[in-house]
């Protein structure tokens, strides 16, 4: 089977974005920029149409579709963080230049884009063993907008 290649639709601002994006992760690259051989109903003939580009091995697509179908949040992308300082990190970067927090670990880039910031770490707390210390550490996520893994901890073992 062929690997899913996520397409993300832009208002003429593919390429800005790919560029964005690669350099916020490792292991990334645009892979080619394809400009419209003629005008189309988005595009003028010899402006970029198609950016695809890898973020941390993962193949996308960026095309400049116009303004018809803007991002929403029901569609996001998680990104699993090995510990706080990758949070605080990836939260800021992807906010930077005109994004906005959100609550819960989501926020939306300059783009608007919707992307979930969380520690690998949190699901121990949020749907540990500990049915009691879930439901706190779950109810103090839900006050925040960064995941804040310390306060999660503490709520789970009682201490918040």
């Amino acid at each position: 089977m062929r690997a899913i290649t996520p397409n993300l639709w832009f208002d003429g601002r593919a390429e800005e974005a790919a560029a964005f994006y690669v350099s916020l992760f490792p292991d990334s690259r645009i892979d080619g920029v394809t400009r419209a051989a003629a005008d189309n109903p988005s595009t003028p003939a010899g402006a970029v149409l198609l950016v695809a580009f890898t973020l941390a091995g993962q193949h996308f697509v960026g095309i400049n579709g116009g303004p018809q179908f803007p991002f929403t949040e029901a569609v996001s992308f998680q990104l699993d963080c090995d510990d706080q300082a990758e949070v605080d990190r990836y939260w800021e970067a992807l906010v930077d230049g005109g994004g906005e927090h959100g609550m819960c670990g989501w926020l939306k880039d300059r783009f608007g884009l919707s992307w979930q910031v969380v520690p690998r770490e949190m699901g121990a707390y949020v749907a540990g063993s500990d049915a009691a210390g879930a439901a706190r550490a779950a109810t103090e996520m839900l006050r925040m907008q960064k995941i804040d893994l310390a306060r999660l901890r503490d709520a789970y073992e009682g201490d918040a």
